[in-house]
């Protein structure tokens, strides 16, 4: 009985050290030390986001509306219905609406619109892009109230890898999108990931970039991760706990831990009949 008992607290010591992960691992924007990420500004969480540069393969929604309609019918490849109906097929369709209706910044950096042909737009703010195109739609009207440009970004595109619920590629019809939207977007993180430490790897003109990021620190908001750019990719890893195989929650390690009893007394009733 003594061999089962120490059988017993060795099993009951080891599970409870390795599994039932706590909600300390769950919960996001907890307090942190004020070492472990960025300052903190009080209650007020202070937001830096700085202005998205245009990259390959990004796809613009442009609109140009002027006072004549001969040159709405010649500034937009498809009329307004036709573009309605695209985009209503595309939602139905789970697909990407803007890749239809949009116009994607192709491998020289340029965009090409109708009338006014190639715009190199690579390297601009969707805010210059815009300008850019102002100054070549104005040299077909009267004046600058005879005329309307639109320019913004054909959604949020972005990857979920990893411990997520809904893994895969998504597109978020918004112009700014946070990391908690993208994770609910995704169907949320799985219980076993490890939210102490995402991987963001992000897009620049000159190549790729690796981030780690500590979604349980609530300071990430000041930080300029905390939002999403077009192709971010967002990789949850999985805590020790699922390589352990123990369980992720109290009654899932206490089954486990009754298995693994029985078994032992099962191995020591077997060891001392023979």
């Amino acid at each position: 009985m003594k061999q089962i008992r120490n059988l017993t607290i060795f099993c009951l010591i080891g599970l409870l050290s390795f599994s039932c992960i706590s909600n300390k691992k769950l919960i996001y924007l907890q307090e942190q030390d004020a070492d472990k990420m960025v300052a903190t500004s009080g209650d007020l969480k202070v937001h830096k986001y700085e202005d998205y540069k245009l990259q390959l393969n990004d796809v613009l929604d442009v609109n140009i509306r002027t006072t004549s309609p001969e040159l709405n019918l010649l500034f937009n490849d498809s009329d307004a219905s036709s573009n309605s109906n695209a985009m209503r097929g595309g939602l139905a369709d789970g697909g990407d609406v803007y890749f239809m209706t949009g116009y994607t910044i192709d491998d020289e950096g340029f965009i090409e619109l109708p009338v006014i042909g190639n715009l190199k737009v690579v390297g601009l703010t969707v805010e210059e892009a815009k300008t850019l195109v102002e100054e070549e739609v104005i040299q077909y009207v009267n004046s600058a109230s005879d005329y309307f440009v639109r320019v913004r970004l054909g959604g949020m595109r972005y990857s979920a890898l990893g411990e997520f619920n809904n893994p895969g590629k998504y597109t978020i019809l918004q112009n700014r999108v946070t990391i908690l939207e993208a994770i609910a977007n995704a169907g949320e993180m799985t219980t076993v990931a490890n939210r102490h430490e995402v991987t963001l790897i992000r897009q620049y003109p000159e190549g790729s970039k690796v981030y780690k990021i500590n979604l349980l620190d609530e300071r990430i908001m000041e930080s300029d991760l905390y939002f999403l750019r077009p192709n971010d990719l967002i990789y949850a890893e999985p805590m020790k706990v699922r390589e352990l195989g123990t369980g992720a929650t109290f009654v899932q390690t206490f089954q486990l831990l009754v298995t693994t009893l029985t078994l032992g007394v099962l191995i020591y009733n077997a060891t001392n009949n023979n």
